[in-house]
């Protein structure tokens, strides 16, 4: 098996709620654009290829990132996370190994929870390997769904798609994976939008591959504050507050 790993950013959104007309990835924390601040540590990683998926006046978030190794592909419909990395599809064209997708918006995930996930997905020899935290107030957030006692994920539900019995569970999608590059693709042409919010989740692929008996595996995170995102100036600030030491 290939060790060769590629990283997948999603940076298409607009970020509703954080009052102002900027990509939300090109919010400052100690005057570093959020993106920035992710791509310094999966550029430190020495990634064989980035991309970095765009939509809502990605034109400047390309601006923004033209002194890093990193390829621009664009989501011109905000379809949902699994449409976003089908945008990256052809950018990809050529590469086997491993394929990391993070998220644009959650800036301090950090060198040691990265190289757990690719661990843990080597490891367990994976198709592919979410990234999860525990938390004490779930809301919200998808629930991992796990085989009881193991590190075998069955399927992650969404919150608003949860029944009261999942909605309990308090471990949840970080929206970090890593993934068989191959069975990615594959796996991402046969999902679906039948959903609340007439997406294509990315989240969907982990049930797929289960139901077909792949080795899909969930690592929990030992930082949770790590997997923290920004969808308002509040976060924004908070994170800032959490992570100064890291920004120094």
């Amino acid at each position: 098996m290939t060790d060769k790993k590629a990283a997948i950013v999603l940076a298409a959104g607009k970020g509703k709620r954080m009052d102002s007309d900027l990509p939300k990835v090109l919010h400052e924390i100690n005057e570093q654009p959020i993106i920035k601040i992710l791509l310094n540590t999966l550029v430190a990683l020495e990634f064989d290829r980035i991309v970095v998926v765009v939509g809502f006046k990605g034109e400047l978030v390309e601006q923004a990132l033209t002194d890093y190794p990193a390829k621009i592909v664009w989501q011109r419909e905000q379809l949902g996370t699994g449409h976003a990395v089908m945008m990256a599809e052809e950018a990809m064209i050529g590469f086997e190994g491993t394929t990391l997708i993070a998220l644009g918006d959650v800036p301090f995930l950090s060198a040691e929870s990265i190289e757990k996930l690719l661990g843990t997905h080597g490891e367990t020899s994976a198709s592919a390997t979410c990234l999860s935290a525990i938390l004490e107030d779930p809301g919200g957030y998808g629930r991992i769904v796990r085989e009881p006692g193991t590190d075998i994920l069955k399927a992650i539900v969404e919150h608003k798609d949860a029944t009261e019995e999942i909605r309990r569970i308090t471990e949840i999608n970080s929206g970090t994976f890593c993934y068989d590059n191959r069975v990615l693709f594959e796996t991402l042409k046969v999902i679906g939008n039948d959903n609340s919010q007439g997406e294509y989740y990315l989240t969907d692929t982990i049930k797929i591959l289960h139901d077909k008996g792949l080795r899909v595996s969930v690592v929990a995170s030992d930082n949770p504050d790590e997997l923290r995102g920004v969808n308002s100036a509040e976060q924004l600030s908070q994170l800032g507050e959490i992570f100064a030491d890291r920004l120094q």
